[in-house]
């Protein structure tokens, strides 16, 4: 009997311990080096559904808390564990301030927090970087940072980072002039550049510098750890019928090369490279075919992980967790536990 009883033991303790080992199917590793970050046996969680459009998503360490946006109702939200997602700042991105359509993706898109804890948007509809404090609010006080290159309004800011001091980098495509009805970007006067621009402002001396002027639909961008190097995602179709691709900018000439290219990806995957965000390892985290893409600093696919159509993504301040926000087939709040041997 005490034989049968350990024999039992033991079987329950062996296919607990093969539950927990159990790779996830919709984490693909390339290379197992990306194991020392990547749990491959990580659950994907659904945070949050229904969702028009969810994007921009920046932790909060001060309220332990995922800042993201809902671009189609014009509005920030806030996830936490306590009281999940609930609206926080309205509106986000179009308050009447610049000339736009009337309609489509006019909220904010790209988050991100200054030291002292602001809140920094890409307002699509108001055509600005602006600022405002980080509390909940349905009558924010919005700032303009910066709303023109040289006298003439910009298009649409995108997405954002923020550089060690203090420099916000920030992509310029016209998506306040884009059309949901047709899925196209229009032709209008109200545009003032003629091109989409990838940029560098200097909050200290009000500078606003051209980075490029050549990436046709520059979206989603990220500094490599040692702020050497600038990665923007840019789009393809439908956004534009030039292939998609990664960019990696070297800051010190200002030379560009393709970093990363995948186009074998979308023969078989749906997605579009979007918002990334850059690990403490240099590994880049980025939307693409078939939902997040893991590459190396070398421009070498390392991992995938299948969230479906996604829009952009976040880490928590300890790269515990991973955030992603769904595109509006998959309008979603995701999270997965990265690897704790990292």
């Amino acid at each position: 009997m005490k034989y049968i009883l350990l024999t039992f033991l033991s079987c329950i303790i062996i296919c607990c311990n093969n539950h927990q080992i159990s790779p996830n199917p919709k984490i693909h590793i390339y290379d197992q080096s990306i194991e020392t970050i990547i749990n491959v046996s990580s659950e994907i969680e659904v945070l949050a559904d229904s969702i028009a459009l969810p994007e921009g998503p920046v932790w909060d360490d001060h309220s332990k808390s995922l800042l993201f946006v809902d671009i189609i109702n014009n509005k920030v939200l806030k996830w936490n564990e306590q009281n999940g997602v609930v609206d926080y700042i309205m509106p986000s991105g179009n308050t009447g301030y610049a000339p736009n359509l009337g309609e489509g993706i006019l909220g904010a898109n790209g988050l991100s927090l200054n030291n002292e804890g602001d809140l920094i948007l890409c307002q699509h509809g108001d055509r600005r970087i602006a600022i405002t404090k980080n509390v909940n609010s349905n009558t924010p006080v919005f700032s303009t940072l910066i709303d023109n290159y040289q006298g003439k309004r910009l298009n649409s800011p995108n997405d954002i980072t923020i550089s060690r001091n203090g420099s916000i980098y920030f992509t310029d495509p016209p998506f306040a002039f884009f059309d949901l009805t047709s899925y196209s970007f229009v032709e209008t006067e109200m545009r003032e550049l003629d091109f989409n621009g990838v940029f560098k402002f200097n909050p200290e001396s009000n500078e606003l510098d051209l980075i490029s002027r050549n990436i046709e639909v520059p979206n989603g961008l990220a500094l490599s750890p040692d702020e050497k190097f600038l990665y923007v995602n840019k789009m393809g179709n439908p956004f534009s019928l030039a292939p998609p691709k990664i960019i990696k900018i070297d800051l010190n000439n200002m030379k560009s090369e393709t970093f990363f290219d995948g186009s074998e990806l979308l023969e078989n995957l749906e997605g579009n490279y979007d918002g990334m965000k850059v690990h403490s390892s240099g590994n880049i985290f980025t939307s693409g075919p078939g939902g997040l893409l893991v590459i190396s600093p070398k421009g070498k696919l390392l991992a995938r992980i299948d969230f479906g159509h996604i829009t952009n993504c976040a880490f928590d301040k300890n790269e515990d967790y991973l955030y992603a926000t769904g595109f509006v087939s998959n309008p979603k709040l995701f999270r997965i536990k990265l690897s704790e041997k990292y």
